[in-house]
């Protein structure tokens, strides 16, 4: 059974080859046979009429010796009928050649008349007369297939040559096709084995070299891809082992210290609860993240103001921003309708100015603003906050990454990152500007009409 690449490209080509040669070749003879024969027929009838010229210029003594020398001269062979002894017949006066010509053929052109045969009919290609010593004569070319022999010998010689050289080029040129396919495959299964240190060195302008260049593209982003995973893993991890260490810690505590006062019985559970909240933070923010990524996250868009929606979310973080003494100013028109879905918009505006509060010091400022063209809702939020780096302001966006850690109270580092992938799916954008110490601004771009589609 045929299994390898090589072999097939090699007998594929050979195949096409032989095909070709032989198809070229029964073509060629069908179109040209007619004009073949028909340039032989005019050469045997020039020959005939140089013979005829030259006899009658020469005092020919011996017409028997004469038409052997001629015959040597020329490649058709030549030969001189006369009538037989009875007058029924006619004979061959060389007797060396057995000539089946038709009587009645032979009897026309004894008789003064110029033949043409037609070709492989009668076996003779032209007959013309002569006289010797007062006497009737037919001089007959027959077709030659000496040189037909010749020609098609040296055809045979020259396609089998040129299948031969063909083959040994082929073999070479499959080898230059099939070796970079060999690389490819050797490379996949060592990135199907988890090896994403893989490199395939083609300078190849072909496609081939493309599929390598794309090969090597998707072995860099799958190396990425599992730095991600790993990461997301650690992240996760470090996530849950955090609140699980406090939680079992301090229910331990609980259980064997049978002394413990009853105040602070009820901060170690504040805490434990306080640490399970969190967990549980952490299970519905990496549940919303797998739903947006998966393109299947409901969305249900309906028409709503967008203005009340944010004046509900501040109400509602009033108790927050009110505990730090921070001052919430909102300039938000009256009736800015928006088609979208309300509740992932609500989870957006929470997150946002969830985060404003947690990073502003108090005492400090925080402004929001809704402004609007025939289609875009502008949001943009600014505080009096730390501020970023343009570092941590490249990644504010990343899953897990929190800007300060040591100041994160609490969260998990994918507030933001729910953020993007829902603002993603309205069709919209969301754009950070910050500087360290001078507060952070944070622009939100959304369409008023929903988009055609969510994926």
């Amino acid at each position: 059974m045929i299994r390898t690449l090589y072999v097939r490209v090699v007998l594929t080509f050979l195949a096409i080859i032989l095909m070709a040669i032989v198809g070229a070749a029964l073509i060629g003879f069908v179109l040209f046979q007619r004009d073949l024969n028909d340039l032989q027929q005019e050469e045997m009838r020039t020959a005939g009429e140089h013979i005829i010229s030259l006899y009658e210029q020469t005092n020919v003594q011996d017409l028997e010796r004469f038409i052997v020398d001629i015959s040597s001269l020329t490649s058709y062979p030549v030969r001189i009928l006369d009538r037989s002894s009875d007058g029924t017949d006619y004979r061959d006066i060389n007797e060396s050649y057995d000539v089946h010509l038709s009587r009645e053929i032979v009897q026309r052109v004894l008789d003064g008349e110029t033949y043409q045969a037609v070709i492989k009919k009668e076996g003779a290609f032209i007959g013309l007369p002569i006289s010797y010593k007062q006497e009737s004569y037919a001089l007959v070319l027959l077709s030659s297939s000496r040189n037909e022999v010749l020609i098609i010998r040296l055809f045979l010689f020259i396609l089998g040559l040129v299948l031969f050289i063909g083959s040994l080029l082929i073999l070479f040129a499959a080898g230059y096709l099939v070796k970079p396919l060999k690389g490819l495959t050797t490379a996949a299964r060592r990135l199907a084995k988890g090896d994403f240190d893989v490199a395939l060195r083609m300078k190849r302008g072909d496609e081939i070299g493309t599929l390598a260049q794309s090969f090597n593209e998707m072995a860099v982003e799958l190396k990425e891809l599992e730095t991600m995973r790993q990461d997301f893993v650690s992240n996760v991890s470090h996530e849950i082992q955090t609140p699980l260490t406090s939680i079992s810690g301090f229910a331990k505590t609980l259980r064997y210290n049978k002394q413990m006062t009853a105040d602070k019985r009820d901060r170690y559970l504040d805490i434990i609860v306080a640490e399970s909240e969190r967990l549980s933070r952490l299970g519905d923010n990496l549940l919303k993240l797998a739903s947006l990524d998966s393109n299947h996250h409901p969305f249900e868009a309906r028409a709503y103001h967008l203005d009340e929606q944010i004046r509900r979310v501040v109400v509602a973080c009033e108790p927050q921003w009110s505990a730090k003494g921070l001052q919430v100013e909102v300039d938000l028109p009256v009736a800015a309708r928006i088609i979208a879905d309300e509740d992932q918009l609500s989870q957006v505006w929470l997150n946002v100015l969830g985060n404003s509060i947690k990073f502003t010091p108090e005492g400090g400022r925080i402004h929001i603003a809704l402004t609007s063209t025939p289609t875009t809702h502008t949001i943009t939020l600014s505080d009096t906050g730390r501020g970023m780096s343009p570092e941590e302001l490249g990644r504010v966006f990343e899953r897990f990454y929190k800007a300060d850690r040591s100041r994160s109270g609490g969260g998990n580092g994918l507030g933001l990152a729910i953020v993007h992938k829902i603002i993603a799916h309205h069709h919209g954008d969301i754009e950070l500007r910050s500087e360290a110490g001078l507060g952070t601004e944070v622009i939100v771009r959304l369409p008023l009409s929903p988009p055609v589609s969510h994926d």
